[in-house]
């Protein structure tokens, strides 16, 4: 099971286009990163002209205004978006000199072959090609850990494509909740899926997370994920094919202390005082004399009352003191004992 410096939990940045070109951005990402707290930085392996092909109309053209890319074509899109192969031997020499992981999205076997030639430790399969069987077969077949999001696929989709990795020989499947949308809507991410899907295939959960802030990565903690997949940037400003629903390192070092504090705070079911709170049960409420009383004299509403702190009886046994008499003689601010009644 793959592990990150937060113990259970597994936090991957992912880079995407977000290097805009720039090599030296790309590392400065992956050094930003790992100092936000990051257990992983996650690229995407492919060029424009191993995901499509190069057209640019009908089917092969964003006409959506509510598509973040809309009004260009898929390979225009992917040009600017892809990270330049020859790049990513230096960024994953990067990333294990600031002591995280690299890895990446393949999205054919070229590049499944490539990153198994470079060293890649473990392999994500985006939620667009979670139904691309013999991608995923050749992927389980170098016998890593696998990442997947769950973005728009079906139970049966989902089924076939765990199935598919472990009977190719996959040790590790972790699935994401994914809302592939971008941004993603709160509303529409649907956490409550998180038990169901770990408990249906048996496997590690996390989210892929393409809401804006925190909230909902917090939230998923408590629902069981482990693995938290953000997109990461320098700055928003600067730009870029992801940025507007990237994390900037502020953000995500935030993010990584939030979500383990929520997972820290899961402990286990308990009802018992815990020892953290033994210094504190003498200041529960308590039976307490709170004026004189004279041996023989009867203990009323007035003289008897349910305070701070809690040295004396318990209150559920006020209605059984009242009406009883002192056995001695006692001063305000004395705690009840049973010893008091006649």
């Amino acid at each position: 099971m793959i592990k990150g410096r937060n113990g259970d939990l597994f936090f991957i940045a992912e880079m995407s286009g977000n290097h805009n070109h720039s090599l030296e951005r790309a590392l400065q990402i992956v050094e930003a990163a790992a100092e936000a707290g990051a257990d992983a930085i996650k690229l995407q392996t492919y060029t424009a002209d191993t995901i499509t092909i190069d057209k640019s109309d009908g089917e092969f053209f964003i006409s959506d205004p509510k598509n973040l890319w809309n009004g260009e074509s898929l390979y225009q899109l992917y040009q600017k978006a892809f990270t330049p192969w020859e790049w990513q031997p230096k960024i994953f020499a990067q990333a294990k000199e600031c002591g995280i992981l690299c890895f990446s999205t393949p999205f054919d076997p070229t590049a499944v072959d490539f990153l198994e030639d470079i060293g890649a430790p473990m392999y994500k399969i985006a939620s667009f090609e979670n139904i691309d069987l013999p991608l995923i077969r050749k992927v389980a077949q170098t016998g890593k850990p696998l990442i997947a999001s769950t973005g728009m696929a079906s139970v049966a989709e989902l089924d076939d494509l765990v199935r598919t990795a472990r009977e190719n020989g996959c040790p590790d499947v972790t699935l994401l909740k994914c809302t592939s949308n971008y941004p993603a809507s709160p509303e529409g991410t649907n956490l409550r899926t998180l038990p169901h899907l770990k408990e249906l295939f048996r496997c590690r959960v996390g989210l892929s997370d393409h809401t804006m802030g925190i909230g909902a990565a917090v939230a998923s903690i408590a629902l069981g994920a482990t693995v938290i997949e953000k997109h990461f940037t320098l700055s928003r400003a600067d730009g870029g094919v992801d940025s507007a629903f990237s994390m900037e390192p502020a953000e995500f070092s935030q993010l990584v202390h939030e979500c383990c504090t929520a997972y820290e705070a899961l402990g286990e079911v308990t009802y018992a005082p815990q020892p953290q709170e033994e210094n504190s049960l003498i200041y529960r409420r308590s039976l307490y004399v709170v004026a004189d009383v004279k041996k023989g004299e009867p203990f009323t509403e007035k003289n008897v009352r349910s305070i701070r702190p809690g040295r004396g009886l318990p209150p559920k046994y006020y209605d059984i003191v009242l009406g009883k008499t002192a056995s001695r003689d006692i001063a305000r601010g004395t705690a009840m004992t049973w010893g008091m009644i006649e």
